[in-house]
């Protein structure tokens, strides 16, 4: 294999004809000269302190004070040579690894967070506990999206599910008194707008796109005339669920950060846990799954082999459906305790770049979920400590760095080959 010479200590391989990738370093650069006249420039000499423990916590670590200018400054550093790094791999042909730019990404965090906390205590537990609630329904969105990308169709309907899955969450389980009625509705909601999508898209060949979107505007309409005419004035007994209390568990709770950001959340969240293994299992080590992603990319070779590729494509979508409708209900039984107007807010939207920047991977998305979910929490977070940033400001953080991720470290996001794409017997 001429031109390819193998590296065992670096596990990479160098191709002498291949070409070289710059985009990686030109976006640490960028990051760099932000980090230098935003955090050391513009930091003050307070001091800030990282809170790692609760008062119940069985080991107490004891706070973290550090020179926000000294955090600043190290850190810059370190972004510094990590960014000669990369572009010193990159001269070589060298592929820059993604924990090299995870490490990257986690430093110009530390950054940030000493420059929101100077002058104040910052508390991780809540931080992490907060970006996982909300990143949980973004979960469920980005695996329902996962799965309906991986077998073909475009689900731009995800927004769609979470707000209907909300709306019956709230409404079935303020009747029924029982929050299990209200997860059952609101995936029966999400499961009931993926079949509207599947019907016109897979059996009347219906643009997708054009389907998911109209959808989505249908669904707001619908909620929307019902929260005024019905749920509004008849909120206690229409519109008031409760949510599912926090079980700890007992011994891991205790663990300091870890212990309450994992493992002491709704049963909504352990649920996710399980899924998030589950669908990647399914999908790459099943037969199930591998006749979904068969589908998804090359329907016809599917077809050949027997594969019934519309029915496939519908119930798989259907499944897909239900789990964003489960999302959709942790938005009122495992949030807020009530339905308002448009709750889901773009959510399913955010849900689809998951999907994107995941790479189609469940687990991967389920991580970029949890990254939109920071953002959001760090916003509160920097309001709460009065942080001199626009709140406004830091929330466009996930929109930007997912730009950037898929256009400046990840490269270009392909996603299945039949994605979007409706299929004739035979064609």
């Amino acid at each position: 294999m001429s031109g390819a010479v193998v590296l065992p200590q670096a596990d990479v391989v160098v191709t002498k004809d291949a070409p070289r990738a710059w985009k990686t370093p030109i976006v640490m650069a960028a990051f760099t000269v932000v980090a230098l006249l935003w955090f050391v420039l513009g930091t003050g000499g307070e001091e800030v302190a990282f809170r790692w423990s609760q008062t119940r916590d069985a080991l107490q670590v004891p706070d973290t004070v550090l020179s926000a200018k000294a955090l600043a400054i190290v850190a810059t550093v370190i972004l510094a040579i990590v960014t000669v790094v990369s572009a010193v791999l990159v001269q070589r042909r060298v592929r820059v690894s993604l924990w090299l730019v995870v490490g990257f990404g986690v430093v110009w965090l530390a950054a940030l967070l000493g420059q929101i906390g100077q002058g104040t205590t910052l508390s991780i537990v809540l931080l992490t506990t907060g970006a996982l609630s909300l990143a949980t329904p973004l979960i469920y969105g980005a695996l329902a999206g996962v799965i309906g990308e991986r077998v073909g169709v475009a689900n731009i309907a995800i927004e769609g599910q979470l707000l209907m899955g909300a709306f019956l969450g709230a409404v079935v389980g303020s009747i029924t008194d029982s929050l299990w009625a209200g997860v059952l509705a609101g995936m029966i909601g999400g499961a009931l707008v993926s079949l509207v999508l599947a019907a016109f898209s897979i059996t009347y060949l219906v643009d997708q796109i054009i389907v998911g979107v109209v959808l989505n505007v249908l669904v707001i309409g619908i909620t929307n005339f019902f929260f005024s005419a019905v749920l509004s004035a008849n909120a206690q007994e229409l519109n008031f669920p409760g949510t599912f209390p926090k079980v700890a568990i007992p011994v891991l709770s205790d663990i300091p950060v870890i212990g309450p950001t994992l493992f002491d959340q709704r049963i909504t969240t352990y649920l996710m846990y399980v899924l998030v293994p589950v669908v990647w299992f399914v999908l790459f080590k099943t037969r199930i799954g591998l006749r979904i992603r068969a589908v998804g990319e090359h329907p016809l070779a599917a077809d050949t082999v027997g594969i019934n590729v519309n029915r496939t494509r519908f119930w798989t979508v259907t499944v897909a459906g239900l789990i964003a409708g489960l999302g959709g209900a942790v938005l009122t039984l495992g949030e807020s305790n009530a339905f308002v107007r448009e709750m889901s807010n773009g959510q399913g939207y955010i849900a689809l770049a998951c999907v994107i920047l995941g790479r189609w991977n469940p687990v991967m998305a389920a991580l970029a979920a949890l990254m939109f979910g920071f953002a959001r929490n760090l916003a509160v977070v920097a309001n709460q400590a009065g942080s001199d940033i626009p709140a406004d400001l830091i929330a466009t953080t996930p929109y930007v760095v997912t730009l950037i991720a898929v256009a400046g470290l990840i490269g270009r996001a392909i996603g299945p080959a039949a994605t979007g794409k409706p299929y004739v017997a035979g064609h």
